[in-house]
């Protein structure tokens, strides 16, 4: 049973026969379908039910000659809103399914981000098609948490408002920078990572850490697309899962400048949620990628 089923209000799912009557119904009672030739007379289809706003569960499986639906694998989503990078993306298949990861390579957070393809079988067209180009990509992130906690936000003036983000622009230049080999922008990093650590580790003594570091974003685990987070909540919504009514949040987060949506069950989540109070959670990150067609 997929784990992050609970993320969408499938908490109470308890044996495989609970589980098997929802796949059955999102292969036979599917809101959309989509096709793909992989190899010479196979087909793919992948077959999406939703059960709330945004959010529901994939399947993915083989039409045999006799066309019927032969079930390979099933994950849970949750689609996110708006573009959040437009950043370089790289997708490489994986090794075991016809499943595909993303790897974008975005400044802001300084590490690579791999997300899990929502889309895949509208990439493999478009790519068959000769309809992609690297300036014409960009990519919808969101993720699922199956519980979280509610951080109140760090006091800061105008000034330091300022200041914080003078400070995240200036680096991600210089990251930037550093990426294309300018050996002075390698430098200026590594000295500021010191006196960083210097400061943290002063601060600690008499300071909580989450009083000092605002927002971050930790991989997690062995997952590759699983990560830690910590981000200010810019938007709250509630939804329900139409089919257990179990209650929802979806949270807009801004993470190391990053926005995404996360979606969460309501009675998981510790704390009184508010905008500009903060989320700490770990998530499996997902992403769609948009393109322009030429």
């Amino acid at each position: 049973m997929h784990e992050f089923l609970k993320a969408i209000g499938f908490s109470n799912l308890q044996t495989r026969k609970e589980l098997k009557a929802i796949l059955s119904s999102v292969e036979n009672d599917f809101f959309i379908e989509q096709r793909t030739t992989v190899k010479e007379n196979v087909d793919y289809s992948e077959r999406k039910k939703e059960f709330g706003d945004n959010i529901g569960i994939t399947v993915f499986g083989e039409i045999n000659e006799e066309e019927k639906f032969e079930k390979e694998y099933y994950y849970p989503y949750f689609e996110g809103t708006g573009i959040t990078s437009y950043a370089d993306i790289i997708l490489e298949k994986r090794m075991e399914k016809e499943m595909y990861a993303g790897v974008c390579e975005e400044m802001k957070v300084g590490v690579s981000l791999i997300f899990h393809l929502q889309n895949m079988i509208e990439y493999r067209r478009e790519k068959k098609l000769g309809h992609i180009k690297k300036n014409s990509i960009s990519v919808t992130l969101s993720a699922l948490a199956t519980e979280g906690t509610i951080l109140f936000p760090i006091q800061k003036n105008e000034l330091q408002e300022q200041r914080s983000q003078e400070d995240a622009r200036n680096r991600m230049m210089l990251m930037s920078a550093a990426k294309s080999g300018d050996q002075q922008a390698i430098e200026s990093l590594t000295l500021d990572d010191i006196d960083i650590y210097s400061q943290v580790s002063k601060r600690l003594n008499t300071e909580d850490v989450f009083s000092i570091v605002e927002t971050y974003f930790m991989p997690y685990g062995v997952e590759c697309d699983r990560y830690s987070i910590m981000g200010i909540i810019l938007d709250i919504k509630e939804t329900k899962n139409l089919y257990t009514d179990e209650e929802l949040y979806i949270f807009t987060l801004e993470v190391n400048e990053l926005v995404f949506d996360v979606c969460v069950p309501k009675k998981d989540v510790m704390g009184e949620p508010q905008i500009r109070r903060r989320f700490k959670g770990n998530i499996w990150l997902q992403g769609r990628i948009n393109f322009d067609i030429i």
